[in-house]
């Protein structure tokens, strides 16, 4: 009972981390305009996503508009275009096995090993998951740090670490520690004086019954005992 509410927890931390990386990829405040030295106007922000670039406007008013060539951009906005997007393929996946193999569900039957092996693949494809969105998340952060401190950079070039780049480190971080959860769900058994990993009890419907046993004559001193009537 305890290992069902487990997984279920972590299961669905892990879906609300898979959304949240959905949200960061769509996300264009990847980079935002840094106001430091004489630049005082604060009239527009400037959001660098990595599809899109915006300019918000204080009177409400924003423009957005996609790059013109993929080819053109920064390395680190090509690795986090593909990162990104093969973070979302395999959250979809981890979902899918995650569900086959949690005991709420009833697939793969009543074989407690598959549904335990089908448990911990779905938690370490959540944990993949989750590097595959720090990785850009990371490349993207360090960057906008070099550039800031960097003095051959002008100033009006200069960006800052905008909101999509902490959600996307808090999506990261849910993704793996529920991952390490659900691969953990699956207790040790005992089985011929070694531990294994897997579910707790054992089927007995297709264990051979076995041919009973013919009396023993009874002996005392190694000397069978007579019947007497």
């Amino acid at each position: 009972m305890v290992n069902t509410s487990m997984q279920l927890i972590s299961f669905t931390c892990a879906v609300t981390g898979w959304i949240m990386a959905i949200a960061v990829t769509a996300l264009p405040q990847w980079k935002v305009s840094a106001f430091i030295g004489s630049n005082i106007l604060t009239s527009e922000i400037k959001w660098e996503g990595i599809w899109m670039n915006c300019i918000y406007q204080t009177t409400g008013h924003m423009q957005c508009k996609t790059y013109d060539s993929m080819l053109a951009l920064p390395p680190d906005i090509q690795a986090a275009r593909a990162l990104m997007c093969v973070a979302i393929f395999m959250g979809w996946l981890s979902c899918t096995v995650s569900c086959c193999g949690m005991k709420c569900t009833t697939c793969a039957g009543d074989d407690r090993r598959a549904k335990a092996g089908i448990a911990l693949s779905g938690g370490v494809l959540f944990i993949l998951t989750g590097l595959c969105v720090l990785i850009p998340v990371s490349w993207t952060a360090n960057t906008v740090v070099q550039d800031f401190y960097n003095p051959k950079v002008p100033l009006m070039h200069k960006r800052e670490l905008g909101q999509a780049v902490y959600l996307g480190w808090a999506s990261a971080v849910i993704l793996m520690i529920s991952g390490a959860v659900l691969s953990s769900t699956c207790p040790l058994v005992e089985r011929s004086g070694r531990y294994r990993r897997g579910y707790v009890g054992r089927s007995f419907a297709n264990t051979p019954a076995s041919a009973p046993e013919p009396p023993r004559p009874i002996t005392s001193n190694s000397v069978p005992l007579k019947e007497y009537v």
